[in-house]
């Protein structure tokens, strides 16, 4: 079966959740792991609300989960619930509340097949470090996992009813955050929800509680470096240097895995076929919600008004939608020429040029060159909605930039 455009997307992971629920029980355990604020609590929902009867939801961060046993009395009430229906889904919401949550639901996977229960055990959480360490280290082979990341423009307009033509420039200007496009049209409101409800308890809390930070101030300046350079080659030297914490540039780049690892930030290496190469090169900032470039204090650009700063926000938010499509990503640099990002994965190989406002065959002239050296990659250029002619006039594929971020790159198998 052919996997969906966007398969980390939220129709998608439900749909597939909603197929693994139907096979007979028990399964593995079924892990959903992503960012905060994507979904994941109403993905629940619609289980819950698909199987009335036979689901017993949890929430691990409540109060009442740190109680003495609260654990062991939950799970008494899944299997009888199990037992009398004749099956039922346990949703454990935000499961690394639980103290030793990985030891226990080891436990509870192993008595499940030993039973013979029919019960099926899904279990969320924010952070990937929080979920994927403890679930490689005990839970091996006794889980799948899925995940639910940004919402692409698609989603938006599909769920939230937001027009197709507002949905795609929303993702540029205010990111993936479903929960905060109501607050759209107030800057500050959005602002603050932003920071209260997404960056503050990932970077505080996730990351912290996932490994001992030990400069907490310095992760908080290294996302607010990437935020303030999206789509930016930056080298670990010009980071550490705009730091107002020493630290050394192992601990830069650490910081820079675990903003990834928390969904926030990418850093994307240069492309190249020699793998040391590759490694020494400087990484390119790619924020993963454009939704997170807002927090740094100044409004969403504006085209015509700062046309290099809105580039850079498109060319970020295209960069960001294939990261999110679990595409593996590069950029590629050769003085002088340059390609924003390279794209390998269920989309087929790309080179992808991304270019606003106007542009000549000049502009183009790093992707026509990538291309000469690697023909194995597609060329793909994306651009403003009319000015496809001028890349399509030089045998270069063209999709404005819009299209793309509504539905991806052209089907690789197209002919």
């Amino acid at each position: 079966m052919k996997k969906p455009l966007f398969e980390h997307a939220y129709g998608a992971v439900l749909a597939e959740l909603i197929r693994r629920l139907q096979e007979p029980a028990p399964g593995r355990v079924q892990l959903l792991t992503g960012p905060r604020q994507v979904g994941k609590t109403t993905l629940l929902g619609e289980i819950e609300a698909r199987w009335p009867g036979k689901t017993l939801y949890l929430a691990a961060d409540a109060p009442e989960a740190a109680l003495p046993g609260w654990w062991e009395r939950q799970w008494q009430r899944a299997r009888e619930q199990a037992a009398g229906a004749g099956g039922a889904v346990l949703l454990l919401d935000e499961a690394h509340g639980l103290p030793d949550w990985n030891r226990l639901l080891k436990h509870a996977a192993d008595r499940l097949q030993r039973e013979h229960l029919p019960l099926h055990v899904v279990v969320t959480g924010s952070s990937a470090l929080l979920l994927g360490k403890g679930s490689q280290e005990t839970m091996a082979g006794r889980f799948e996992r899925l995940r639910l990341l940004h919402w692409p423009a698609a989603e938006l307009a599909d769920r939230l009813h937001i027009r197709p033509a507002d949905a795609a420039g929303l993702t540029v200007t205010h990111g993936g955050y479903p929960g905060a496009m109501a607050l759209r049209h107030d800057d500050r409101r959005f602002r603050r929800y932003l920071l209260d409800s997404i960056i503050e308890p990932a970077i505080g809390r996730d990351l912290a509680l996932a490994e001992a930070v030990r400069k907490p101030a310095m992760l908080r300046q290294v996302f607010a470096i990437s935020v303030g350079h999206p789509a930016q080659i930056l080298s670990l030297q010009k980071i550490q240097g705009a730091l107002s914490e020493s630290g050394s540039l192992a601990t830069v780049a650490h910081y820079l895995r675990l903003l990834e690892d928390g969904y926030l930030v990418a850093a994307i290496a240069k492309y190249s076929r020699h793998v040391v190469r590759q490694r020494a090169a400087p990484p390119k900032l790619v924020v993963l919600n454009n939704g997170l470039l807002d927090t740094g204090g100044g409004a969403p650009p504006k085209p015509t008004a700062e046309p290099e700063r809105w580039g850079r926000w498109v060319e970020n938010a295209c960069i960001a939608l294939a990261w999110n499509a679990g595409q593996r990503l590069w950029y590629w640099r050769e003085d002088p020429h340059e390609v924003d990002f390279i794209s390998e994965g269920t989309w087929g190989r790309l080179a992808v040029e991304v270019k606003t406002g106007a542009f000549t065959s000049r502009d183009l002239a790093g992707l026509l060159e990538f291309q000469r050296r690697y023909p194995d990659f597609a060329p793909l250029v994306l651009c403003d909605p009319g000015r496809e002619a001028t890349a399509r006039q030089l045998g270069l594929p063209a999709l404005s930039w819009k299209d793309f971020l509504f539905q991806g790159p052209p089907d690789p198998t197209a002919h």
